[in-house]
């Protein structure tokens, strides 16, 4: 069995893109989704604006809460069948379900029936993401070569900068196109259509694709888990320290992701009064600033290391943020300024996650572990970031307070940085914990 970093260039290629283009799939459904939240609210919900607007966020975060138990049901799969397989039927749940919300009738038309649909879709994404997510960086991260896995494994998360920016930039460009009336009127379901070749193209690509040469290894030598319940009783027992630290890496992570990206155009535009299209212009050109500094923040990371960067983005954070909320309330322009600052304090985290989250477990609890932990935390501290940030606005009329949140979420993650190893550089092949 070959070594990974014996992969040919044009099969590495294929799968950098076969990875990153599920994650732009899921991160176009939420880009969509967040970026038309307003359209979204007035034709699927009852209400006045305001409180129609917090029952879709509500909705949003209700995907998340599902996550858990995708991760549980296709994390198992991976590890015993391949990675690949389960990618293959991850896309295209979760691109058929993102299609499917721009089908369902409005309230006027069907009542109660428009977001209880919306409800049931968002739960069918939510878990199929519960699979697609850390398989996709686990099949990067196994591709990649042990010396320029951060490079690589940058690409997804490029992919999800790359995806929620098409599907904002989407939204933006038919409002402008087509004005509010016409969307709010029919055009705001236009873009969730874009998700089924966008799913199509992502299965092909993975269907047509090996298995990674590590997991193939280990599957040549039985060493695969023999049932889901094997495997999660090892994952419990033997690997609960990873499963808690990467628990806690990823609270910091998703809370200032899902604010930034999720909840900013609902904040700008509600807390500090700018236009529709200027509340969406501002996390567009912030994203388009950050994906520059993505594979850099990749490369720099392969030879420095994960933790040097994640510190300087965990203390970066914890000290800018207030400073740059209130930046951001000050004008358009100071928006721009303070959100793109904002996330390029960001970039180390997003940039090392493929790199640094596979690494924690070994190749056959690998899927199941980075996929249980990540979407455990994922659905109780980030895909609730947007409500919650909004609830706590209107119970204490604070407006900072999203920069309070995102200041405590990164004091959880600078606890679990000290727990965790540094594994730069380490072969992700065999049993063994790597870099142990």
């Amino acid at each position: 069995m070959g070594h990974p970093e014996a992969t040919p260039p044009a099969v590495l290629r294929r799968a950098i893109a076969a990875s990153a283009l599920g994650n732009a799939t899921e991160w176009f459904d939420y880009g969509i989704y967040a970026y038309g939240v307003v359209y979204i609210s007035a034709a699927l919900f009852p209400g006045e604006a305001g409180e129609a607007t917090l029952f879709a966020l509500a909705t949003f975060a209700i995907s998340f809460l599902v996550r858990p138990l995708g991760g549980l049901f296709w994390g198992p799969l991976g590890d015993r069948y391949g990675r690949k397989t389960v990618l293959a039927i991850t896309i295209l749940l979760m691109s058929g379900a993102t299609v499917a919300v721009g089908l369902i009738p409005s309230y006027d038309s069907i009542g109660f029936w428009a977001p209880a649909i919306l409800v049931l879709l968002r739960m069918i994404q939510g878990f199929s993401t519960g699979g697609e997510y850390g398989g996709a960086a686990t099949f990067m991260a196994e591709y990649s070569p042990d010396d320029r896995r951060g490079f690589y494994g940058s690409f997804l998360e490029f992919g999800t900068l790359a995806g929620f920016s098409f599907g904002a930039l989407l939204m933006l460009g038919f409002s402008l196109w087509l004005g509010d009336q016409t969307m709010h009127d029919w055009a705001w379901r236009i873009p969730f259509f874009v998700a089924g070749p966008m799913g199509l193209v992502g299965m092909y690509l993975r269907s047509k694709m090996e298995d990674t040469p590590i997991f193939r290894e280990v599957e040549a030598q039985h060493e695969t888990e023999p049932a889901a319940s094997t495997e999660l009783r090892d994952l419990v027992t033997q690997y609960w320290r990873p499963l808690l630290t990467m628990g806690g890496l990823v609270v910091a992570l998703n809370v200032v992701n899902y604010t930034l990206l999720s909840y900013m155009p609902t904040y700008l535009q509600n807390r500090l009064g700018l236009s529709t299209d200027g509340a969406l212009v501002v996390p567009i050109l912030g994203m388009l600033f950050m994906m520059i500094f993505v594979p850099f923040a990749g490369r720099l990371s392969d030879r420095v290391g994960r933790k040097p960067l994640w510190w300087f983005s965990l203390i970066g954070l914890f000290v800018a943020a207030v400073p740059l909320y209130h930046l951001m309330a000050s004008s358009f322009t100071g928006a721009i300024i303070g959100f793109a600052l904002l996330g390029l304090l960001y970039v180390p985290q997003l940039a090392t996650i493929s790199a640094t989250f596979p690494a924690m477990f070994p190749t056959h609890v690998r899927f199941a572990g980075f996929a249980i932990s990540y979407n455990v935390a994922t659905s109780l501290f980030g895909g609730t970031a947007p409500a919650f940030n909004s609830w706590l606005i209107g119970r204490t009329g604070d407006q900072m307070m999203p920069a309070y949140v995102m200041m405590a979420a990164c004091v959880v993650g600078a606890i679990a940085l000290l727990r965790t190893p540094e594994t730069a550089g380490k072969s992700l092949r065999g049993t063994m914990v790597p870099g142990k």
